[in-house]
């Protein structure tokens, strides 16, 4: 546990390639001047995914194969189960109210877990039909929930369980908040995955991994206009082509709108997280020595988390963000 093999002050895992005025080190990025610099701090997971922070000081994050959902303490480093079995849980997020919103493949479904522990199931059919494997989940300010639904959590019994696909499509959806009707909102996905809004949630970043299904098709982030009264979503273009045969799997922004993606399973020196600003400039790279699936940040503490992804070992990563 501790910073990663071979990293000094500055980290040479942290990569800037828009050194602002004033930048010290090789690094560049100013916040990592000092002693700051990746750390590991979990360890013996199958495949960590959807790490998010709750109001305390302590990170959730899916153990998908394991079928459990993990909690890591700041105040003692302490690793702990939260939750098992948590229905091969993916993707979660952390609405208005404080409760824990998750994508479970092994459900098919989002759920909700509420202040007293109980679980309210939001979404898990569409048309009569059940979801694919809902995937990841982000929550806006006047309460709908937006999630994705790819294929991958029915594809086989290792992060789900094999089951016939009944939705037609890979969809993106919106669950009303008053109603609780859920709707699709795109429909022109190969696999979609990752999502998060801008700060002003004006902007939807959504990516798309499907070539993992296929080399011709896409492994890029796609960004929308919002319009949140109506539910819907336009304007779509690419906004980050991701260097194949990688992926970016998890994406979130940070308070000033940029862009943090996970990169992964493909070209090992890709492996880790890359920030864009919000015009899809790539700004810089932290390098991680294995695939990373996910990442989160706690705006309040400054700190980031990452999940990193392998068949058999994986381990969560914290790296502390720029600010």
């Amino acid at each position: 546990m501790g910073p990663l093999s071979g990293s000094v002050y500055p980290d040479p895992h942290i990569e800037s390639l828009k050194k602002p005025k004033g930048a010290f080190g090789a690094s560049g990025f100013p916040a990592f001047a000092g002693t700051m610099a990746v750390e590991r701090v979990a360890s013996g997971f199958r495949w960590a995914e959807g790490p998010d922070f709750p109001a305390g000081r302590y990170v959730l994050f899916s153990d998908i194969p394991n079928n459990r959902i993990m909690r890591y303490c700041e105040d003692d480093g302490h690793t702990s189960v939260f939750r098992q079995p948590s229905m091969n849980s993916n993707g979660n997020t952390i609405d208005r109210e404080g409760r824990l919103i998750t994508c479970e493949h092994g459900g098919r479904r989002v759920t909700r877990t509420e202040l007293d522990g109980s679980i309210t199931v939001i979404a898990d059919k569409y048309n009569g039909k059940k979801l694919n494997s809902p995937n990841d989940v982000v929550v806006a300010s006047d309460g709908a929930i937006w999630f994705t639904d790819p294929a991958y959590g029915i594809g086989g019994n290792y992060e789900g369980v094999k089951s016939p696909q009944e939705q037609e499509k890979h969809n993106v959806y919106r669950a009303d908040p008053k109603s609780g009707d859920i709707k699709v909102v795109v429909d022109d996905f190969v696999e979609p995955n990752g999502l998060a809004f801008s700060p002003d949630e004006k902007k939807l970043y959504v990516i798309d991994t499907g070539f993992t299904d296929g080399p011709d098709n896409p492994s890029h982030i796609r960004v929308f206009d919002v319009d949140h009264g109506g539910g819907k979503l336009s304007n779509s273009k690419v906004f980050a082509d991701m260097p194949k045969p990688s992926i970016t799997d998890g994406v979130r922004t940070d308070m000033d709108g940029n862009v943090w993606c996970s990169v992964g399973w493909g070209d090992s020196n890709e492996n880790g997280v890359r920030g864009y600003n919000a015009a899809g400039e790539l700004l810089g790279k932290i390098h991680i020595p294995e695939t990373v699936a996910n990442r989160a940040s706690a705006a309040r503490s400054g700190t980031g988390c990452i999940s990193a992804a392998r068949r058999r070992s994986t381990r969560s990563t914290r790296a502390r963000r720029a600010r």
